[in-house]
């Protein structure tokens, strides 16, 4: 892995101008390696940090997420306050807001993180055609989207060459955390969001803390306790040996580059690089498909049945198959699911069950942290066979894949109380007990062999 400098001067006469530059946060909810206002500052001699509360975004989102959306801006706002500058906060269209508040500063420049969603683009053409200039940096991803690309067309589609590529590549240098921020004199902050119940689904009972703060601790203490074993335990499931820092990437408070570069070198850091390689991987395929969360990126001509008994069973964790339904039951209590979960569940409901991939998708968007459209909707199109995967057909056996990665039914007791007297590899198999769990179901579908 190579890295490169990056110049971060304003492309033009190079002279500071005299208004100040607006930056947009959206996904980049961070003081350090942030390309946009790293350039911001370079161009004007103030800079207006601004992140909108949208009530259209809000609603599409989690609200788990919300509520770690909110400790991450407490967290950007104290680390912009230590430079000197301010996070400010407005309520509203996106668009709106930022145009009005352009306006009321005289700024004509607008400097955001590159994003990948059909939500972002339009969020961009919005704001030019209101009169702005928008400049987008990359941050989002390690190599941005369209650096590496294949001869033969506009996005790798299979992710191994794409691996190849992206190691090979040169990437940018990671930048410090500005030393001073200036903010226009008379410009009011706002409030900082309080839990107000924004967002679908239901709020876990245990969140982590947010923000960019706790999120570089969690890298430290990952990459110097966690990361030599992450080779051999990342599918362990009851073991939890994965990095946790899924949703710090999500919403930018850890920079994807730097997260790369923490690792590096380290013991156990290639299985780790790799799977950060897929987040990249799925970036890139939703840059050029952002209809990913909506359409089949490879159309199979799929059966889908409607089952809406089914799906509400799998939802609530009641499909009397332990190992799909401890997943379930791990994501509603944490807002976060195991990778291997994740997999052992969305397999089971679009291949066992049959029910269309958007169905579970949209499930876990409605309640994961780290839930985004690029990963969320790429990982279960991969699962469900539209999507990436080489090989659509595959088979995929729950109660295999519980005798692999719990085998002794440590993770399907920690979150299904009703299997707790069952000792070992009983708690994988209640249907066949003579006497069936109080309270538990039997199962809707083949639980396998």
């Amino acid at each position: 892995m190579n890295t490169k400098s990056s110049d971060s001067r304003d492309p033009g006469t190079g002279r500071r101008s005299a208004a100040p530059t607006l930056v947009l946060f959206t996904q980049d909810l961070r003081v350090h390696d942030h390309p946009a206002l790293t350039a911001a500052l370079a161009r004007t001699g103030t800079v207006v940090p601004v992140f909108v509360l949208d009530p259209a975004v809000a609603e599409r989102s989690s609200r788990n997420r919300v509520a770690h959306i909110n400790g991450a801006l407490a967290s950007l706002r104290a680390g912009l306050r230590e430079r000197g500058g301010d996070l400010v906060v407005r309520r509203g269209d996106t668009v709106e807001e930022v145009t009005a508040l352009a306006a009321s500063t005289g700024a004509d420049t607008v400097h955001v993180t590159a994003g990948v969603s059909a939500l972002a683009a339009r969020r961009v053409r919005r704001l030019r055609a209101a009169g702005l200039s928008v400049q987008a940096f990359p941050g989002l991803t390690v190599v941005p989207p369209g650096e590496v690309t294949p001869v033969s067309g506009d996005h790798y589609k299979v992710f191994t060459p794409y691996w190849r590529a992206w190691e090979a590549h040169t990437w940018r240098e990671p930048l410090p955390a500005p030393g001073r921020v200036d903010l226009p004199d008379g410009v009011p902050p706002g409030d900082l969001p309080g839990d107000d119940g924004r967002g679908r689904g239901l709020l876990a009972e245990h969140l982590p803390e947010g923000g960019e703060h706790a999120a570089r601790e969690r890298l430290r203490t990952w990459v110097e306790h966690g990361l030599a074993d992450y080779p051999d335990r990342h599918d362990d499931l009851p073991g939890a040996a994965t990095s946790h820092l899924s949703a710090d990437l999500r919403l930018g408070c850890l920079s994807p580059l730097e997260t790369v570069l923490a690792a590096d070198g380290h013991s156990g850091s290639d299985e780790f690089v790799r799977q950060l390689a897929w987040r990249d991987f799925h970036h890139q395929v939703t840059a050029v498909f952002p209809g990913m969360n909506v359409r089949d990126y490879r159309p199979r001509d799929k059966e889908w049945r409607h089952d809406p008994d089914a799906l509400t069973a799998w939802k609530e964790g009641r499909t009397g198959v332990p190992i799909v339904d401890a997943g379930m039951r791990q994501l509603l209590h944490e807002g976060f699911m195991h990778n291997r979960a994740r997999m052992i569940t969305a397999a089971f409901l679009t291949r066992t069950l049959r029910v269309h991939w958007r169905e579970g998708a949209d499930h876990f968007f409605e309640h994961l942290l780290d839930g985004d459209v690029a990963n969320n909707y790429g990982n279960w199109q991969w699962v469900a066979g539209t999507g990436n995967d080489t090989r659509p057909n595959r088979s995929f056996n729950p109660l295999r894949q519980a005798r692999r990665f719990d085998p002794d039914g440590v993770y399907v007791r920690r979150y299904l109380p009703e299997l707790a007297g069952l000792p070992g590899t009983r708690a994988l198999t209640p249907w066949r007990e003579e006497k069936a769990p109080e309270g538990y179901p039997p199962p809707i579908a083949d639980p396998g062999h």
